[in-house]
């Protein structure tokens, strides 16, 4: 293995142990946190101090040969404790079990790691090895017991975390299951690098070569490992977290259509709101949701439930599913509002106009709530094949019915239309189920002033004053 094949997973798994350093300072009294924690530094110790730099270099600092090897070794056992204090933390139950089955393999590896230093001093390796260490020294007394001591140890916890968690990854799902799959492929890479170094030691003590097992094999199955390994045990903890900013971020994306339909125009007196670019994916999910229905509740008085209506059974003429086609009509009407209030279309203030905005709105309400699921279909709606043919029928109808008009709209009559009459009332060709033809357009058709008492008559306009009249649309009972 090079040096950093070392080097970088101990900075990958440094940099992931400082990241997790405010949770440790806000959890710390928790058992799982703690071992979490933990699990992470003794990985990246592990990897950094069995560096051959780094074994080189703390031999030279102490003036002991082979020193790093007690190191080393106990700081591998103190990472197998921390995967089955995990794992015993992670699975649960009762309080005072899950203390107990901690406090006793914390005690079993405890033990390890004081034997570990013991036995390398007791024993005598003058000749400094960096990378065969194992099979060099495997018939040395003492240091061939401290060798079998921490492969015994890590060999251990491999099997038992291993078993765990395939018994544990059964009743299970989702990041945990997947969590407890990861692990178990670092686990058995983990026994495999064990089982390659014993088999190389118990080789030399049969009298054979097998020394590439352990200098060859055994450390990239180490290396692997300890990296899928960690990464298992970050899974389940990160993953829910991951999959929260991925569907905040892939509904902020579908509800890009309805936000930019509503979005103001350009001079408009209510700016969009500026997000900065860190910004995370939930807090531009909000506040794309906010300005939405921000823009939705100003589009209250350009509503009609008509246009609604006619898309809701346009669409269900066209075979869509009645849920579909009941938002096809809330978009559709949208789409008309929007328009309206684009063109500068004054919304008519009589009682009908009235009655179907508020109509419009009450049917908007009910297509939205409850939950953004809802809102998010809404937007879809808007690349519907079936909204496309409600707004061009729409679309064909207002030209029909006002040939003044350039855009979608509800069916209703203009405030000049509405208003010509005698004495500034309604013409009769405007309420419903009227008979009486809509006035023609005229050049000197003079619009009526209203009367300021019941006995004045209205005084007649200059030419200056002259306002042609849009012809009155037809009735809806026509229409229908």
């Amino acid at each position: 293995m090079r040096n950093s094949d070392y080097y970088l997973p101990a900075i990958a798994l440094g940099i992931a142990f400082v990241a997790k350093l405010p949770a440790l300072r806000r959890g710390w009294r928790d058992p799982l946190v703690r071992s979490v924690h933990f699990l992470l530094f003794s990985a990246a110790a592990c990897f950094f101090f069995a560096a051959p730099p780094t074994i080189t270099a703390v031999n030279r600092i102490t003036g002991i040969p082979n020193v790093s090897a007690p190191l080393v070794y106990g700081i591998m056992c103190a990472f197998s404790c921390a995967c089955l204090v995990l794992v015993v933390n992670w699975q649960g139950g009762p309080a005072e079990r899950v203390r107990r089955g901690s406090r006793r393999w914390i005690a079993v590896y405890g033990v390890a790691i004081v034997a570990v230093p013991v036995l390398f001093a007791l024993g005598d390796a003058p000749d400094e090895r960096l990378r065969d260490l194992d099979t060099y020294y495997a018939n040395t007394p003492y240091i061939r017991e401290m060798i079998i001591t921490y492969l015994a140890a890590h060999i251990t916890s491999a099997c038992v975390t291993t078993l765990l968690c395939l018994r544990w990854a059964r009743a299970v799902r989702q990041w945990l299951r997947a969590g407890l799959t990861v692990l178990v492929i670092g686990f058995i890479l983990n026994l495999g690098f064990g089982v390659a170094k014993l088999t190389a030691v118990v080789a030399r003590w049969a009298g054979a070569d097998w020394d590439h097992l352990s200098s060859a094999v055994a450390p990239p199955l180490a290396a692997v490992g300890g990296l899928i390994t960690t990464v298992g045990f970050l899974l389940p903890l990160l993953g829910p977290q991951f999959s929260d900013i991925w569907r905040a971020w892939i509904t902020y994306t579908r509800l890009g259509v309805l936000w930019r339909r509503l979005r103001p125009v350009r001079g408009e007196a209510t700016p969009l709101p500026v997000i900065p670019w860190w910004a995370s994916p939930e807090l531009r999910l909000t506040v794309r949701e906010t300005v939405i229905h921000d823009e939705l509740l100003r589009l209250q008085p350009y509503l009609d439930d008509r246009v609604r209506r006619r898309a809701y059974e346009s669409a269900i003429t066209g075979s869509a599913p009645r849920e579909h086609a009941r938002t096809v009509g809330v978009a559709a009407m949208v789409a008309a509002a929007v328009e309206a209030r684009r063109t500068g279309r004054i919304p008519e203030d009589d009682e009908q106009a009235a009655v179907h905005a508020q109509a419009g709105a009450e049917a908007l309400t009910a297509a939205l709530s409850p939950g953004l699921e809802r809102l998010v279909r809404l937007s879809g709606a808007f690349a519907s094949p079936h909204l496309t043919d409600a707004v061009r029928e729409e679309a064909t109808r207002t030209r029909t019915a006002d040939p003044g008009r350039t855009a979608p709209g509800p069916d209703t009559a203009t405030p000049a239309a509405a208003g010509a009459g005698p004495a500034g009332g309604r013409s009769s060709a405007s309420a419903p189920g009227s008979t009486t033809a809509p006035r023609p357009r005229t050049a000197n058709a003079e619009r009526p002033r209203t009367r300021t008492s019941s006995a004045e008559p209205p005084r007649p306009r200059t030419a200056s004053t002259e306002r042609p009249l849009a012809p009155e649309p037809p009735t809806e009972s026509g229409t229908r």
